[in-house]
C-alpha cells in the first residue's frame, strides 16, 4: 500500500479504515485463536514476505502462558485519533501498528503499546491517552466497522477504489502483490474516465 500511495500520490486520497476484525463477540484468547496462527503463519510469510518477529510467536507458541486477549477496538480507536491529529500519516500509522502487532509482540490491548508511536510521530501523550479513553473517538471507531459492513467487507485486508458517492471497485481481498494491484487500478482509473455515469 505504501508503494500504491507514492504512485499515485496527488492522484488517489488513500483512508485507511478499520474493518473490525474481532469485537464484540469475536474477540478472541489467543488460546482460541493461537493454533490457526501456529499452523498458517509460515504460509503467510511465503506469501508475502514478511517476517513475525519471536516476540509476537512467542504468544503463538505458549497460548496458555500469554493473556492476549485479540481486539480490534483500542487499535481501531487510536488509529482514528491519529486520523484526526496527522491524516496524511495515517497508512504509516496503521503499517506501524502492525508491525508493532506482528513483529514486535505488542499487546494492542494495552495502553503502553502505543507509546513509542506517540514519540515517533511526535504527539501529546496526554492528549493521545485521554483521547483513547474518550466515548467520542471510540464512536468514530465503530462508524467505521459499520462503514465497512456497509460496503460488504468480510475479509481482510481489502482495497476499494471509490469512485463516486455510490459506486467502489474492489481492487484487492487478502494479500495481492505490487503488479497485480497496480495494473487493477489502471484498469478501473480507465473504466471510470470511459464511463461518464462516474
Amino acid at each position: 500500500m505504501k508503494k500504491i500511495a507514492a504512485a499515485y500520490k496527488g492522484q488517489l486520497d488513500i483512508e485507511v479504515l478499520s474493518g473490525g476484525m474481532m469485537i464484540g463477540d469475536s474477540k478472541m484468547p489467543i488460546e482460541k485463536i493461537g493454533p490457526y496462527i501456529k499452523g498458517a503463519y509460515k504460509r503467510v510469510e511465503e506469501l508475502t514476505g514478511i517476517t513475525f518477529g519471536e516476540d509476537f510467536l512467542w504468544h503463538i507458541f505458549n497460548p496458555g502462558k500469554s493473556d492476549w486477549v485479540m481486539n480490534s477496538e483500542k487499535p481501531a480507536i487510536a488509529l482514528c485519533i491519529f486520523k484526526e491529529l496527522q491524516p496524511e500519516q495515517q497508512l504509516n500509522f496503521a503499517s506501524d501498528l502492525q508491525y508493532a502487532l506482528n513483529y514486535e509482540g505488542r499487546d494492542l490491548d494495552d495502553d503502553e503499546a502505543y507509546r513509542h508511536l506517540l514519540e515517533k510521530y511526535t504527539m501529546d501523550a496526554g492528549d493521545f491517552y485521554s483521547k483513547l479513553k474518550s466515548e467520542v473517538y471510540k464512536e468514530k471507531a465503530y462508524y467505521e466497522f459499520a462503514l465497512c459492513k456497509q460496503l460488504q467487507v468480510t475479509a481482510f485486508p481489502v482495497v476499494l477504489l471509490q469512485a463516486s458517492d455510490s459506486k467502489f471497485y474492489l481492487i484487492s481481498r487478502g494479500f495481492t502483490a505490487y503488479e497485480d494491484m497496480q495494473a487493477r487500478i489502471v484498469n478501473v482509473l480507465r473504466e471510470i474516465e470511459e464511463d461518464p455515469a462516474t
